[in-house]
């Protein structure tokens, strides 16, 4: 992989084209669960930040990683039950569906996740 990627579009290029087809699929699934959030590259991979990181994913050679932090992980553990876990990520088979529905709802409780932590933060700032 290149070393000059600057963005998530220059890292999604730098595929074969059926993995670029999957990676686009999980970006616009997360753009929909969290349109505030911005994006950047942090730890060689695609962030999408909103009151700190939000969630990471990332192309490997069998399969997508996405990184919701441990708490995402823990929160849907039920449903992600069926993939190979970690504390803070889950693998994605590249030649199964990605469980976009499922990556949404997790990305939809990582941004209210992130945004009570921010709202606690200004509350004992002010105080």
């Amino acid at each position: 992989m290149e070393l000059n990627i600057k963005n998530i579009d220059d890292y999604i290029k730098s595929f074969p084209e059926e993995v670029q087809q999957l990676l686009v699929q999980v970006r616009e699934t997360i753009k929909k669960a969290a349109p505030n959030a911005t994006e950047d590259i942090k730890y060689g991979m695609p962030t999408f930040v909103l009151n700190g990181n939000l969630v990471h994913f990332a192309a490997f050679k069998s399969h997508i990683g996405f990184y919701p932090v441990p708490t995402g992980i823990e929160a849907f553990k039920t449903e992600l039950s069926v993939y190979k876990t970690g504390k803070g990520s889950v693998q994605f088979p590249i030649y199964e569906p990605i469980p976009l529905k499922l990556i949404e709802k997790i990305v939809a409780f990582r941004v209210s996740e992130n945004e009570a932590k921010a709202t606690k933060k200004k509350s004992t700032q002010k105080k």
